[in-house]
């Protein structure tokens, strides 16, 4: 079928124009750009796991509130002494009591309550900090497994490009009778695999936006970045002190064990029994008079003392307690052992970018030699496997020099960006 090769209509040149710039609105469209991380962080306040952070809190808060309500008054009316024998067969002598009944908290019940509602939304904060930052993180690990899925796909093409030139070149000497045709068919190889380790990396990449845009909330998939973050690390000669038990980690926890403590002092409380106070009036149909009632009544803590309350919430802190501890150790050594990675991660980037100098002027030499005869094929793919190796080397370095930042940011309560969480 032959191309259209006359010149089209005057009336049709609008309608081309027009359905051209559509069809680049609706691409605009579809393609979602991702904001510069510190401003997506903010963005994803209505994310799902930040809503399900700040739930937590709210419903803390709601508890609280209802920790402060007293008891609330019955209201009782009883007629005695009608639809009996005679002479109760009518309503001529009942007696009808009208009657209010307030249970009274003894103890310290309401106070020891209300104290473990403020412990709770003290834990429920701390533990929301500490989603926060850990949300943060996973937020930045997945904008920058974006930006390296994007890195890789370069990295490949890169790769593909110099393996279709190795190829032209090694046909060229085939046909020059300086080459055994196995030269060619080997670098044709390369070639084939090299296209599928692209194919490969965009289909990474697909499943890495995807993440990001599912983190972020967005029911539309990002498809670029605006920013990247992994150019911004610079080497860091060292790092502040980190104090363990200022992380999040541990505050969490410690305000966790000391909600439990005040747990423990409500289940004692509330084995105390309460006094209902009884005040209402009565009515004496036979002598058409009224009369006041009052009453107390105390229950007898015969059979329920809330033994078995008091032992779980007593559990409950031993837990509470022992998390604290191992907590501050963990906290301890995650602090020591991500300062030793960025010191690392920072020499192995300086390394890699100095084994990449080197591999690219290997390449470079062997491709030389290689065009002018002097060296074989297999000499020139070594080199361009070893610089595609070091290109790798590179964005593994600074991939693991993002993840030791991103640690550090964690535990010193910020976002690898630097903004504060609270």
């Amino acid at each position: 079928m032959k191309a259209y090769q006359g010149r089209l209509p005057h009336r049709a040149v609008p309608g081309m124009v027009v359905a051209t710039c559509l069809l680049a609105g609706a691409a605009t469209a579809r393609a979602q750009v991702a904001p510069p991380f510190a401003q997506l962080f903010r963005q994803t306040a209505d994310a799902p796991r930040q809503v399900e952070l700040e739930a937590e809190a709210e419903r803390a808060e709601g508890l609280a509130r209802q920790a402060h309500a007293r008891p609330n008054p019955n209201i009782s009316l009883m007629t005695e002494n009608v639809a009996g024998q005679m002479p109760y067969d009518g309503f001529d002598r009942s007696e009808n009591t009208l009657q209010i009944n307030q249970p009274i908290e003894l103890g310290g019940k309401r106070s020891a309550r209300i104290a473990a509602g403020e412990a709770g939304v003290e834990a429920a904060h701390a533990r929301t900090r500490d989603g926060r930052l850990a949300f943060a993180y996973t937020l930045a690990r997945a904008y920058a497994g974006a930006e390296i899925a994007d890195r890789r796909i370069d990295l490949a093409e890169d790769e593909l490009e110099e393996a279709e030139a190795d190829l032209k070149a090694a046909r060229a000497l085939v046909e020059a009778g300086k080459e055994a045709r196995l030269r060619s068919l080997q670098a044709e190889t390369e070639v084939n695999s090299l296209r599928a380790l692209v194919v490969t990396a965009k289909a990474e990449r697909v499943g890495a936006y995807a993440r990001l845009s599912a983190l972020s909330g967005q029911s539309t998939s990002y498809s670029s970045l605006s920013e990247p973050l992994l150019s911004r690390l610079e080497p860091m000669k060292g790092h502040g002190p980190i104090d363990p038990e200022q992380t999040a980690p541990f505050l969490a926890a410690k305000a966790d064990r000391e909600a439990a403590a005040h747990r423990v002092t409500l289940a004692k409380r509330q084995a105390i029994p309460d006094v209902t106070v009884s005040v209402g009036v009565r009515r004496l149909e036979v002598d058409k008079a009224n009369a006041l009632i009052a009453g107390v009544s105390l229950p007898f803590p015969l059979f329920d003392r809330n033994r078995g309350n008091i032992d779980a919430a007593q559990a409950e802190l031993r837990g509470a307690e022992a998390r604290k501890a191992a907590m501050l150790l963990e906290t301890e050594a995650e602090i020591h052992a991500s300062q030793a990675l960025n010191e690392a991660a920072d020499v192995r980037a300086l390394a890699a970018d100095r084994t990449l100098q080197t591999a690219e002027e290997s390449y470079r030499l062997a491709r030389i030699a290689y065009e002018a005869g002097k060296s074989p094929l297999i000499e020139l793919l070594a080199a361009r496997h070893g610089l595609g190796a070091a290109r790798a080397v590179v964005l593994d370095a600074r991939a693991a020099q993002f993840e030791a930042r991103a640690r550090l940011a964690r535990l010193s309560g910020r976002t690898i960006t630097g903004e504060d969480i609270q």
